[in-house]
């Protein structure tokens, strides 16, 4: 979900620059900042963004100013009076130096501008004129994005097609934890009795671990997220927050895997999902 987009206009004697940029969010999140006296753009930014994204944390910056010699300007020589006769006894006592002509206009009031002095009808217009900047930059920001996630959906469904392998293996390797508990326990029981234990209560308490070792449920379960996830990204449409929410499903049947698998194969399946899911993970938070 990262994208750049900027536009430019102007009106009469004022020009402007809007740029919109957006990083990773799992919710969308809108930041304005703009020059004083324009508080008003930032509705036209929030509301151009919710009518295009749905996730990311975007900021638009508008800059604008006006045209060299259509601001007036002049000296508060009442502000400079101030300041000379607070520093006037300071002065005296050679405390400091005699100020500046410099130093004294660098203070606070001491120069003007009447830039902010717009006829209700021109201030319209000209915050019109910028918000429609505001939409093409906006745009321009969309169109980044889509761009980007179209040469991402292609990472993404490899991704996936890795967790559909990784399942399909875990199915042919899990089928041989049976065999493996039965030959465990009765190991173990010949340790613990001293002598060979009953091939029948051997099958029985090996089937009972079996039960509980039993992984085709979490497999069928990770064979449908699996289709739930190629279906999302071929709808093509804003999938995200679904996307994320299969990922944690994803992740609980590859942890699940892992606490029932009695064998080291199963075991390295099992890891291997969890890394391949993080890695879908890491990429769906780059999903509109």
């Amino acid at each position: 979900m990262t994208g750049f987009g900027r536009a430019e206009g102007a009106l009469g004697d004022w020009s402007w620059a809007v740029e919109a940029r957006s990083v990773n969010g799992r919710n969308l999140e809108v930041r304005y900042k703009g020059p004083p006296g324009f508080e008003a753009l930032e509705r036209a930014a929030r509301d151009g963004a919710q009518a295009r994204f749905q996730r990311g944390q975007l900021q638009v910056g508008v800059q604008a100013r006006r045209a060299e010699g259509a601001v007036a300007v002049r000296v508060n020589t009442d502000q400079v009076a101030r300041y000379l006769a607070l520093g006037a006894p300071l002065i005296a006592e050679g405390r400091v130096s005699p100020p500046s002509w410099d130093g004294l206009l660098a203070l606070r009031g001491v120069i003007e501008a009447d830039d902010a002095l717009l006829d209700p009808e021109a201030q319209a217009a000209l915050e019109a004129a910028i918000a429609a900047s505001i939409g093409v930059a906006l745009d321009g920001l969309a169109a980044a994005r889509a761009e980007e996630g179209a040469q991402l959906q292609g990472v993404l469904a490899g991704h996936v097609d890795r967790i559909a392998a990784l399942a399909d293996q875990a199915r042919a390797v899990a089928s041989g934890q049976p065999a493996a508990i039965k030959a465990r326990f009765e190991a173990r029981l010949k340790e613990l009795a001293g002598e060979a234990a009953s091939e029948e209560r051997i099958i029985q308490e090996a089937a009972a671990l079996a039960v509980k070792a039993d992984v085709r449920e979490e497999l069928d379960r990770l064979s449908g997220h699996v289709d739930s996830a190629r279906g999302l990204l071929a709808q093509g449409a804003a999938v995200g927050r679904r996307l994320d929410f299969l990922t944690q499903e994803f992740m609980r049947e590859a942890n699940t895997l892992c606490s029932k698998s009695q064998v080291a194969g199963l075991t390295a399946i099992g890891l291997d999902l969890k890394a391949v899911i993080e890695q879908f993970r890491e990429q769906v938070q780059n999903v509109e």
